[in-house]
């Protein structure tokens, strides 16, 4: 988990490009400069102390005036990174950023790791407790409608019946062709497991987040992602049979899913606080405290 590389984007509105870059500076270092090309983006960027480069852009999805749209996006980072992805949040934040309904937050996982084999059994890992992640992450219905749809039934049905052997074969199975030239903006990027950029841009995309500039927060989402992502590196098998949604035993399935991944101990105490707020019942007990436990205490 802490050996994989992932970068993140943070949309917000209500503040300057400029002065979001500027606020980003305020912990990398580093200079700032204005790209106008292409114009479509308007970017903003921070090259840091160490040469890497944060972007702000322009996102007309974001429900904003265009001069008040940022939309960060970090360079790739490590494990070691998340104190000072949680400063520049902080920063953001500080600089009079905001969120609302049209921000969210992607989470990219670097995929040089992963075979046809390892995503598949992300896939499946995810179909399966699909219900459940959204349900924990609160995602909107207009955002799981819109712009994180959940696993395409048509691409699991492909993927358990072909079993594709190689990426080439993948793409095949998540296209319905062989896409030698995607494109950006290609249709099928609107999953909350976005496969469209291992391909694209050689990462794997996660798209469930509500926009948020609570430092606690994004850090407890790059940690739950890339724990999913390093389960399905060292897992032999996934099964993809979907688990049905009890809203009464879900914060304990919750948990128990993300003791799973690995996500235990004091290290990931915060994580499982924010993962588990959105959902009912109790952490600890499946179906209530047991009477013989309320009478000991």
């Amino acid at each position: 988990m802490k050996s994989l590389r992932f970068g993140i984007e943070i949309e917000t509105i209500g503040q300057t490009r400029e002065t979001v870059a500027r606020a980003i500076q305020t912990v990398v270092g580093g200079t700032v400069r204005h790209d106008a090309e292409p114009s479509c983006y308007d970017a903003w960027v921070v090259v840091d102390r160490t040469g890497r480069s944060w972007k702000v852009m322009a996102d007309s999805s974001l429900n904003a005036d265009r001069s008040r749209q940022a939309e960060v996006v970090s360079p790739i980072l490590h494990y070691e990174d998340l104190e000072q992805l949680q400063e520049v949040v902080r920063a953001i934040r500080h600089a009079s950023a905001r969120v609302d309904f049209s921000t969210g937050i992607h989470v990219h996982v670097d995929a040089a790791r992963f075979d046809a084999a390892a995503i598949q059994r992300l896939v499946k890992v995810v179909n399966k407790q699909e219900r459940l992640i959204e349900h924990a992450l609160g995602i909107s219905e207009n955002r799981r409608v819109r712009w994180c749809r959940g696993i395409d039934p048509t691409f699991l049905a492909r993927i358990e019946q072909r079993r594709p052997a190689t990426l080439e074969d993948l793409n095949v199975a998540w296209y319905g062709y062989l896409n030698r030239s995607p494109i950006h903006y290609d249709q099928s990027r609107y999953r909350g497991l976005n496969l469209h950029n291992v391909w694209y841009r050689g990462t794997i995309e996660f798209r469930w987040f509500e926009g948020t500039l609570h430092a606690g927060k994004v850090k407890a989402y790059v940690q739950f992602v890339l724990a999913l992502a390093a389960k399905a590196l060292n897992a032999k098998t996934a099964s993809s049979r979907r688990r049905e949604f009890d809203p009464a035993t879900a914060k304990y399935d919750f948990r128990v899913f993300m003791l799973g991944l690995g996500l235990i101990g004091d290290e990931f105490k915060t994580a499982r606080l924010h993962l588990m707020a959105h959902l009912e019942g109790s952490a600890a007990w499946k179906h209530g405290r047991p009477a013989e436990a309320r009478a000991a205490a």
